[in-house]
């Protein structure tokens, strides 16, 4: 097979339909930035679960005086009931630590929490209910402390973190999916702009198909350029969205977000280059199996 041919006909094959190459580009460069996008999110999410997973406290949350509780606002021996139930041989060999925080440490930690927001002028320390905070040895074990405590006189419910982290992660999820969605969108639309290239390509190179044919050229030969071509122009998208990819995790993720939030350990450049051959492979079978594709159908005809 005579490569410089090829090579003239790939050559002579982008020229005549530069615009439609350029589309193919951007095409592939958008939806190939969302994939990517959607795997950094991914990636993040399970960082982030990893984190604060393991970080989830149990709060056991006393009556107080506003509560719907049979004996209103909870005793102090109701409490040290709870905290030498916290520290009983039953519960010890699931507890890392745990410590307890009464009305005004509660109400120090709301101002703080919610702090230039007009609900924090209307809280009092009497309706921060007292707390106790514990650490799990295994966070997925907190059933074991519901089953326990809230029975006990005096609790008025125990909350696992998790399940407020489980819907902030649910909504980045949605999130994540919404971006894969719009990417496989995307990615179609490509599929179908370069098996149009291509069909439009060997519509304008008809004479000289039929003179390759009459010659004796195999479809091989035939088909070679004309897939070069695709993969060519999906090529430089993927080119493109991995280095949009990495700027966006570079300038934006690690020159921005780390610095305005500590607490998140946030993807890295790194991650972002496990990413990057994903986006050119993807884009590259994409292009050849859409070029591959619409040569052979156009030949049969």
């Amino acid at each position: 097979m005579r490569f410089g041919l090829i090579w003239s006909e790939v050559v002579s094959g982008l020229r005549r339909n530069m615009s439609m190459v350029i589309s193919v580009i951007l095409v592939t460069f958008i939806s190939l930035t969302f994939v990517g996008a959607a795997v950094l999110l991914q990636m993040q999410i399970g960082q982030m679960k990893t984190y604060w997973y393991d970080r989830a406290q149990v709060a056991v949350y006393m009556c107080t005086a506003t509560d719907a509780c049979p004996g209103g606002e909870a005793s102090a021996e109701q409490i040290a009931a709870v905290k030498t139930q916290l520290g009983s041989a039953t519960l010890t060999p699931y507890i890392q630590k745990f410590y307890f925080e009464n009305h005004q440490q509660g109400y120090e930690q709301f101002k703080k929490q919610f702090k230039g927001n007009p609900v924090a002028d209307f809280v009092t320390p009497d309706l921060i209910p007292q707390t106790f905070w514990v650490n799990l040895k295994n966070p997925s074990q907190s059933d074991v402390l519901s089953e326990t405590l809230s029975s006990l006189a005096g609790v008025q419910s125990v909350v696992d973190q998790r399940t407020y982290l489980d819907q902030i992660f649910s909504i980045l999820n949605a999130a994540s999916y919404t971006a894969i969605g719009i990417a496989a969108l995307m990615l179609v639309a490509a599929a179908l702009l370069i098996a149009t290239t291509i069909r439009l390509s060997a519509f304008s190179r008809r004479r000289e198909l039929g003179i390759m044919r009459l010659v004796g050229a195999s479809n091989r030969f035939i088909q070679t350029p004309f897939v070069l071509e695709g993969v060519f122009a999906a090529l430089i998208g993927s080119v493109l969205a991995a280095g949009a990819v990495l700027a966006i995790v570079h300038f934006f993720v690690r020159g921005f977000l780390v610095h305005r939030i500590v607490s998140i350990n946030f993807v890295s450049e790194s991650d972002a280059l496990v990413v990057v051959p994903i986006l050119i492979l993807v884009g590259v079978v994409l292009a050849a199996i859409s070029a591959n594709f619409a040569i052979t159908r156009y030949l049969k005809v």
